[in-house]
């Protein structure tokens, strides 16, 4: 895997990762079926446009797919405090299963002791600020059960950037979610249909699972000038002793391990930095960009990214930024759709 040895200092400087991206290329839903999604294949010295139901094709028997089972809760509730003020909050990650550090909007005025109603169902009372974040950690009492509560009151946190979806809630979760507790999608998995699971294998192209609970370490924007001020908010996640058994099985058969996802990315190279990988249940504060150096990851799927997002940093430390950028701007030329319900890109390097 390419660890882009010849870091510039332009490459680390967050203005470097800006893009003009037109309106029209943010998806606002996805295509159907899931898979028809167009796909460009990135290898070490050129590129093609296909389509993500040939990724059997584009794969060899003997890979590995790695993929992350998070599934999304509906953590966008709205409440109001005493005044009738209207609140958003938004649930971060939990510290129990009643408290809760998240965002709020807006989130001036809500100090320690004040208490937010949501329709007579649930209450929270502000504990503490986060400085980390920004955000407030929030304890929940309420008449109900909290997670009935929140699956009457919550919504599917979408990205503001979707601001025309008409998206059905299950449209925004892979079809192998099964673990709640992320607060965004996995999306590089949202393109994989029953029928593709089962041709890949057929093919002899291995899956295995993991867990990171997508957070706000994931879509956090880059806000210093210089990447390397930037902090990354910590994540959960879980290697299982079966996907690390599924790894070991891969690399003696010669096969690639392939990232579905950037959080899968995030979570092999976390619990592997030594170049073994390790199973059990981790905070990632992981941040990858160019100059990184791969211990797991022999592939990547992945959406195309916001500018200046740490995600694009870590597509860039696998193909290096300058390309990445050209590669970005072919693109949008192509008329590919960008961001969660857009397009995917399939990144081998080996070949």
């Amino acid at each position: 895997m390419n660890d882009s040895a010849h870091t510039s200092e332009l490459d680390l400087l967050t203005e470097s990762y800006a893009y003009e991206l037109p309106e029209r290329c943010i998806a606002q839903n996805p295509v159907e079926p899931r898979d028809h999604s167009h796909l460009m294949v990135v290898r070490q010295s050129d590129h093609t446009h296909r389509r993500f139901f040939e990724l059997p094709e584009l794969l060899q028997p003997g890979d590995l797919l790695v993929l992350n089972d998070t599934r999304v809760i509906p953590a966008r509730l709205f409440g109001r405090k005493a005044t009738g003020s209207r609140i958003e909050v938004l649930l971060l990650e939990p510290r129990s299963e009643r408290q809760w550090l998240c965002l709020l909007k807006p989130a001036r005025k809500l100090t320690a002791g004040s208490v937010i109603d949501f329709d007579g169902l649930l209450s929270a009372t502000v504990l503490e600020s986060d400085p980390a974040t920004g955000g407030r950690w929030l304890a929940f009492d309420g008449k109900t059960d909290f997670e009935s509560a929140l699956h009457k009151l919550g919504q599917m946190p979408l990205p503001p950037y979707l601001k025309h979806s008409t998206a059905r809630a299950e449209q925004y979760q892979t079809i192998w979610a099964s673990r709640p507790g992320a607060v965004a999608a996995p999306t590089a998995g949202l393109h994989f249909t029953s029928e593709l699971l089962t041709r890949l294998n057929e093919r002899g192209i291995e899956q295995t699972q993991i867990t990171l609970h997508v957070g706000l370490g994931t879509f956090r924007p880059v806000q210093a000038a210089h990447i390397l001020a930037h902090q990354m908010h910590s994540e959960w996640y879980e290697i299982p002793e079966a996907a690390v058994e599924a790894v070991r099985r891969t690399r003696e058969r010669g096969g690639r391990v392939i990232a579905v996802g950037t959080t899968s990315a995030r979570a092999l190279e976390s619990a592997g930095e030594d170049g073994t990988l390790r199973s059990g249940s981790r905070r990632s504060e992981l941040f990858i960009y160019p100059g990184y150096r791969w211990q797991v990851v022999d592939g990547l799927l992945t959406n195309f990214h916001l500018p200046r997002s740490s995600l694009l940093m870590l597509v860039s430390s696998l193909v290096g930024r300058e390309r990445l950028l050209a590669l970005y701007r072919e693109a949008i030329a192509q008329g590919y759709r960008f961001y969660s319900f857009g397009d995917a890109m399939l990144i081998l390097l080996d070949g």
